[in-house]
C-alpha cells in the first residue's frame, strides 16, 4: 500500500503531468514514433526509387519480376514501459527541488510517456522489475490506465532489491505480439549478481543478447536515470559508512578516494553500441525537456 505522503506526491505528479503533457509535447511524441507500427497491406510491382529492403523475394522469384511489399501505418501504437525498481533506484541527492531521487525521476518520465501515449490514442503497458519481474500491466488505452502506470512507477517494490534486466527484457519480448515501442527506464548499473564481464568492455553477453532480441522486432528507447552522487561525493566528506543499495552490505570508505565503477558516459556508450536510442536523464534535469530532446533527435534521424 502507498503511504499518505506517497499518495500526495502522486497527486502532485498527476497535476504536473496534465499541465506539461500538452499538445506540443504529445505532438513531439507522435512525430517521433509515427510509422513505427506498420501493417502489411499488399505487394505491387517494384518502381524506381522504392526501398529495396521491402522487396518480396518470394513473389519476385515466382514471377521473375521484382515486387515490393507495401505497408500502411497502424492507427495506434503499443508502448511498453520497462521500469527498474531495484534498490539502486532509491538513491538521490535531492535534485533541484531537494526531494528528487532516481525513483521519483523515473516516475516522472514514465508518467509523461504514458500520458503522451494515451493522448494520442495509443496503448501503453508497464513491466516493472527488480531481480525478478514484479508487475505487468498489459497495454491499454484508457486514461485511468495511465494513472495506474504512474502509481506502479512510484510505488516501492517488495523487499527484493537486486537487478535482473535480462529476465525483464525476455518477459517483454514474450509479452509483445506485434511491433511496438519499448522504453527501458533504468540506471543500467549491473546488479550484485551480474557476471564480472558486465563491468568490462561491452555489455555482458546475456544482456547484449536480450537487448538485441527485443530490438530485432521492436523500437527500443533507453532512458538512463542517474544522480550526481554516483559520479562523486561532496569534497571533504572524509570517512563514511556506505550501504550497498541492493545487498544491504555496509563498508567504511574514504569518500575522497571513491570513483564510479561505471561512469554515466560509459554506460551511454555501451547502450549506443547496441544501436539503442539512449538519453541520460539526471535527477537535477527537467525530465520533460529531456524527453522532448529525445523525441526531436528521433524525428530528425527518421
Amino acid at each position: 500500500m502507498l503511504s499518505t505522503d506517497e499518495l500526495r506526491q502522486i497527486r502532485r505528479l498527476h497535476i504536473q503531468l496534465n499541465r506539461r503533457v500538452d499538445s506540443p509535447f504529445a505532438g513531439e511524441y507522435r512525430s517521433a514514433f509515427r510509422g513505427l507500427g506498420m501493417e502489411f497491406e499488399e505487394v505491387r510491382p517494384y518502381a524506381p526509387g522504392d526501398d529495396v529492403r521491402h522487396i518480396d523475394w518470394n513473389v519476385t522469384a515466382r514471377t521473375g519480376e521484382p515486387f515490393i511489399k507495401q505497408f500502411r501505418e497502424e492507427r495506434e501504437l503499443t508502448v511498453l514501459l520497462v521500469l527498474d525498481q531495484s534498490g539502486s533506484m532509491r538513491v538521490g541527492g535531492g535534485g533541484r527541488d531537494g526531494r528528487t531521487d532516481k525513483r521519483l525521476q523515473l516516475a516522472r518520465l514514465a508518467g509523461a510517456l504514458a500520458w503522451a501515449a494515451i493522448r494520442n490514442g495509443d496503448r501503453v503497458g508497464l513491466l516493472s522489475f527488480t531481480e525478478q519481474v514484479e508487475l505487468v500491466l498489459p497495454p491499454r488505452k484508457r486514461r485511468g490506465h495511465a494513472m495506474q502506470v504512474l502509481q506502479a512507477a512510484f510505488s516501492a517494490p517488495p523487499a527484493r532489491r537486486g537487478t535482473d534486466l535480462v529476465a525483464a527484457l525476455t518477459r517483454a519480448h514474450q509479452l509483445l505480439r506485434r511491433r511496438s515501442v519499448v522504453c527501458v527506464l533504468s540506471d543500467f548499473l549491473p546488479g550484485h549478481r551480474a557476471p564480472p564481464q558486465a563491468l568490462s568492455g561491452d555489455l555482458s553477453g546475456a544482456l547484449s543478447g536480450a537487448l538485441r532480441l527485443v530490438a530485432s522486432k521492436h523500437h527500443v528507447n533507453a532512458f538512463l536515470v542517474h544522480d550526481p552522487l554516483e559520479e562523486a561525493l561532496p569534497r571533504g566528506t572524509g570517512l563514511i559508512a556506505l550501504e550497498d543499495a541492493e545487498t544491504g552490505a555496509t563498508r567504511l570508505v574514504d569518500a575522497g578516494a571513491l570513483r564510479p565503477a561505471l561512469p554515466v558516459a560509459e554506460r551511454v556508450k555501451r547502450l549506443q553500441r547496441e544501436r539503442l536510442w539512449c538519453t541520460a536523464v539526471s535527477t537535477e534535469a527537467d525530465p520533460f525537456h529531456q524527453l522532448l530532446a529525445h523525441f526531436r533527435r528521433l524525428e530528425r534521424v527518421r
